[in-house]
């Protein structure tokens, strides 16, 4: 039986919360060829926000074809030419020849080619005939749309932890390419594919889009917005309710406001107190699910900890205190910050280590609220509000 409490993996369809808006602004702007980019703190619902706006999108008869990667695990741009070219090839087919037929046309005159052998050892549909450069990484690129074009059905190209591209040898460079192609993109290709940039790390992807401008009026980006509260609670309610449940809506609202509605921390708390008990849903069984996600979660936050400098310890201390204006010379001696210059260090470390955002106004925000919550009350012994 499916649970009523998903958090192991997107959700759509029915277990979807809120964010019409942003399903809806998503499907229209692919459906005008233009290319996305989703950047928001981790678990927060950016492939959910994906997968449902497909789901939609078939639904109402948009025809396109997904292509779905990750460079979780790319570090040289070798990998990311590869497993660009490799994830879009295999939606051209699904047989050996088709593999064969397709490289063969719209990857000819590159370094990638359809090896049989490899394809019958390992399942791999293209492989390096020699080391891999620009022009090969152009390729991969323009592939998604070459294959639109030729199949009549455009690709949908969602690239996931793009941040990651800043870890290859030369981000900038494989930016400058594909910026390249979206200025220069010929007619007959125009609308035949639109990429996906989906990222976890805030202030990395802020760092690529906003400060260094790549793709800067090529891309659009969508902001996740809050679910609303009621909204939340409504289902949390109904989940319960489904097993036989009833939880208190004032200790609800509790839950939403420590994890500030982040629905996946939501969902994984109501799995656990669903487990714990059969019938009235008491405060006990709250605080036992807290223990449990703590437990579950605490040797990340510890290690966070650990790798911080006394500075960067004392400069979180002082944003968990309410502090705004880090430079002030009543914070620097407070929280010994040492200095102006050091406190701006300070803050891109903390940025750079993915702790902690700051908005348009230059106020902080901590990126995780379990962490917040944990860091407060087990770390710095505060109380939380």
């Amino acid at each position: 039986m499916e649970s009523a409490f998903q958090y192991n993996k997107p959700v759509t369809g029915r277990q979807y919360l809120g964010r019409a808006n942003e399903t809806r602004i998503f499907a229209n702007l692919l459906a005008q060829g233009e290319n996305v980019v989703i950047y928001e703190a981790p678990k927060t619902g950016r492939k959910s926000l994906v997968q449902q706006s497909f789901l939609q999108m078939k639904s109402s008869g948009r025809q396109f074809v997904p292509v779905q990667l990750s460079l979780l695990d790319v570090r040289s741009l070798a990998d990311l030419t590869l497993r660009l070219a490799s994830s879009t090839l295999r939606t051209a087919g699904s047989s050996p020849d088709e593999f064969a037929r397709t490289a063969g046309e719209l990857l000819q005159g590159t370094h990638l080619v359809f090896d049989r052998a490899r394809f019958d050892a390992c399942g791999e549909v293209l492989s390096p005939a020699w080391e891999l450069d620009d022009e090969d990484l152009r390729a991969a690129f323009l592939l998604p749309y070459r294959l639109g074009a030729q199949s009549g059905v455009s690709r949908v190209v969602v690239i996931d932890e793009f941040q990651n591209v800043m870890l290859t040898e030369d981000g900038d460079r494989a930016c400058r390419i594909l910026e390249n192609i979206f200025k220069a993109l010929p007619e007959e290709l125009s609308g035949q594919a639109s990429y996906v940039f989906l990222g976890s790390q805030v202030n990395a992807m802020h760092e690529i889009f906003s400060i260094k401008r790549w793709f800067w009026r090529r891309v659009e980006r969508i902001r996740i917005t809050p679910i609303e509260t009621k909204e939340i609670m409504d289902h949390v309610v109904r989940g319960f309710l489904a097993t036989g449940k009833v939880i208190d809506r004032e200790l609800l609202l509790g839950v939403c406001k420590l994890f500030r509605d982040n629905i996946w921390y939501i969902n994984h708390f109501s799995a656990i107190c669903d487990s714990l008990t059969r019938g009235y849903i008491m405060e006990q069984t709250l605080t036992e699910a807290l223990n449990s996600m703590l437990a579950i979660h605490e040797p990340r936050f510890i290690a966070t900890m650990n790798d911080l400098t006394t500075f960067q310890v004392s400069l979180l201390r002082a944003i968990l205190d309410g502090h705004v204006r880090f430079s002030s010379a009543e914070v620097i001696r407070q929280y010994a910050l040492n200095s102006s210059a050091n406190v701006r260090r300070l803050k891109d470390a903390l940025c750079k280590k993915e702790i902690v955002t700051f908005d348009e106004d230059d106020n902080p925000i901590l990126l995780d609220p379990l962490f917040e919550y944990w860091v407060r009350k087990y770390y710095f012994n505060m109380s939380f509000a």
